[in-house]
């Protein structure tokens, strides 16, 4: 990260005694220097942001991520966002040419407390106009961010300054509202996370507090640059801007209090699900859900636009798979329209293809699993559809997937990741080396019965027209 220390350094160590100052009272010099820029270039998740100053709060980890840091003037939390061209690594072998903010797609997390008065300044370095909306966020109705409607847009090379008091706690995004599906489709977007002022009697303080944004991109193999027209036909479905194996594992302690902030800014819904243990969703954007609205879940269903916030308890030890339900959101860039070859012999044709190109392979005909093992040549800045290692093998996953590791040893804020789960003996399962029994086979129909005829078992028959007679007619059956 650059700049962290001296951005430290430099700021103000005001605190906010006697509450917080008017934008109008802020004098004009005040204004005149802008909070250092602070960037990230790294897609390691960077460890919880501990407030130097201002309100204390219990930060959250950004899944491969980052929150950025503020400075105190006056008693306003000050930020610095730059919306620019960056260069983001989906996974290993794989690098796309995505707009964001501070270097990063998603932009940093943005961390304040219920009750701060939060100015923003935000420098545009795209090619083109953008503005910020809040997403989800109580605000005066000229800090809302839709680019025409409340505000002028922001010009390149321009600044322009959001200022609003963060009125209530939750989980929130922030994204352009000014040529939207461009910038959106670039990975525009960000997480902001309004902690409580005091004990809260519908928030529980975890002591893992995770936050994530679902995304995706259409990506040619071979290309750097997303599709900005597609609606439907995505190939790269994200987690913060990376897929499996890219993505960090959740690393906590068994019996942690685990809260897990997941917001959706794709084009359809996602079935986030986890394995091993039940939670409950105790938040959305619009708040924290009241007690007796909670039931417990394995897989909640988020829709485009939506914040959910899911807690639950650590107490199975394990490496538990945590993913979308959709099974083509856990694959990497792949067709959407190659025939299911299931079943179909295609040997002799392969050979002879095989003649001719050497490196042709044939395409699933006992099923997909095994293109995922193929060293199968693949265009420069491409993922498999299928990668990633476990501890006995190929994971078979690519997409919105990760695991969240527990582990009694874990240490308190300890995020590093702890390696594969030691099954302890009597644990894990085993292959059966035994006689296999007869299958029990049901008794065939009784003679007049709708699936026989005659007393005989019989197949389906199809029947296709063979042509016309006379004027119209059909013939044959």
């Amino acid at each position: 990260m650059n700049s962290r220390r001296s951005f430290f350094k430099a700021a103000s160590m005001a605190g906010i005694a006697g509450g917080a100052l008017a934008a109008s009272a802020v004098s004009r010099v005040a204004l005149a220097g802008l909070p250092e820029v602070v960037s990230q270039n790294s897609a390691a998740s960077m460890p919880p942001l501990l407030p130097p100053n201002g309100r204390p709060y219990r930060p959250v980890m950004t899944l491969n991520g980052w929150t950025l840091p503020w400075r105190m003037n006056q008693g306003v939390k000050e930020f610095h966002l730059i919306a620019e061209p960056v260069v983001r690594e989906i996974a290993p072998g794989m690098k796309a040419h995505l707009w964001g903010y501070n270097g990063q797609s998603p932009g940093p997390t943005i961390e304040v407390v219920e009750g701060d008065r939060v100015r923003i300044f935000v420098t545009n370095r795209l090619p083109e106009h953008t503005s910020v909306h809040w997403h989800g966020q109580r605000l005066p109705n000229g800090m809302d961010g839709v680019s025409g409607l409340t505000q002028p847009a922001i010009q390149p090379g321009k600044t322009m300054v959001y200022e609003f008091v963060a009125r209530r706690p939750g989980s929130f995004m922030y994204h352009p509202h000014a040529d939207e599906m461009t910038q959106m489709a670039m990975g525009m977007m960000g997480a902001w996370i309004t902690h409580p002022k005091q004990p809260h009697p519908l928030i529980t303080e975890a002591d893992r507090d995770f936050v994530f944004l679902l995304n995706a991109f259409d990506i040619e193999p071979g290309a750097s640059r997303p599709s900005i027209s597609t609606m439907t036909e995505f190939n790269l479905w994200c987690w913060n801007s990376r897929v499996f194996p890219g993505i960090d594992s959740l690393a906590v302690r068994q019996n942690d209090r685990v809260r897990i902030r997941v917001g959706n800014l794709t084009m359809t819904n996602h079935p986030i699900h986890i394995h091993g243990h039940e939670f409950t969703v105790t938040g959305t954007d619009g708040g924290p859900i009241p007690k007796t609205a909670r039931w417990p879940e394995v897989t909640t269903d988020i829709a485009v636009g939506q914040m959910r916030q899911i807690e639950l308890i650590a107490d199975e030890e394990g490496d538990w798979a945590f993913h979308c339900h959709k099974s083509h959101h856990t694959m990497n860039a792949m067709g959407h329209n190659l025939p299911s070859m299931i079943g179909v012999d295609q040997s002799g044709v392969a050979e002879k293809i095989q003649r001719l190109i050497p490196a042709y392979m044939t395409m699933g005909d006992k099923g997909m699993a095994d293109m995922g093992m193929m060293e199968m040549p693949l265009p420069d800045n491409t993922l498999p559809m299928m990668t990633g290692e476990g501890p006995f093998g190929g994971l078979e996953m690519g997409g919105m997937f990760s695991v969240m590791k527990v582990r009694k040893q874990q240490k308190p804020g300890d995020y590093s990741d702890p390696g594969w789960f030691a099954h302890p003996a009597g644990t894990q399962a085993w292959e059966y080396t035994g006689e296999l029994p007869e299958a029990l086979r049901a008794p065939p129909p009784a003679s007049g019965s709708a699936h026989s005829m005659h007393g005989k078992e019989v197949e389906v028959q199809v029947v296709k027209p063979q042509g016309h007679a006379g004027h119209g007619g059909h013939q044959g059956h």
